[in-house]
């Protein structure tokens, strides 16, 4: 697999991905040499700071060289409602961990990983407990298919 590398972003090395919600961020691990993506945790907190502490956790664990974001779209293009606070959580990322964060339509991750956990035999309320781990590797897997030629 040959993959454009857009510019100032590395080869090689760890991408943590994350679904961004204000009482819940899915968490994804993969690695840009083999492009796949894997859900790994969730965050839950509704407190900022909390919340960046424990990504600093799996920061600190996992050593990523790039961060990817979705950022929420409405389905006909439009702004999101939630894409200001998506935006200034980029600004946090960067500023605690001095990492490069590139940001990704994450239009229908949520729904793709609600039919992937139905497709598994998971449905309703049980679905909550992985829905935005899921969603973060749908966001993740989508970074890595655009960027594979």
């Amino acid at each position: 697999m040959t993959t454009a590398v857009p510019s100032g972003q590395p080869r090689e090395g760890t991408v943590l991905a994350l679904d961004f919600g204000q009482r819940r961020t899915g968490l994804a691990i993969g690695e840009l040499t083999l492009g796949i993506a894997h859900p790994l945790k969730l965050v839950e907190t509704t407190d900022a700071d909390q919340r960046l502490d424990r990504i600093a956790a799996t920061v600190r664990e996992w050593a990523p060289k790039l961060l990817v974001l979705g950022l929420p779209v409405r389905d006909d293009g439009a702004e999101h409602p939630l894409a200001a606070a998506v935006l200034a959580f980029r600004d946090s990322l960067e500023h605690r961990f001095g990492l490069p964060v590139r940001l990704v339509d994450e239009r229908f991750s949520s729904h793709a990983a609600s039919l992937a956990l139905a497709d598994a035999g998971v449905r309703g309320r049980r679905q909550k407990e992985h829905l935005d781990s899921l969603a973060a590797r749908e966001i993740l897997q989508g970074f890595f298919d655009a960027n594979s030629a």
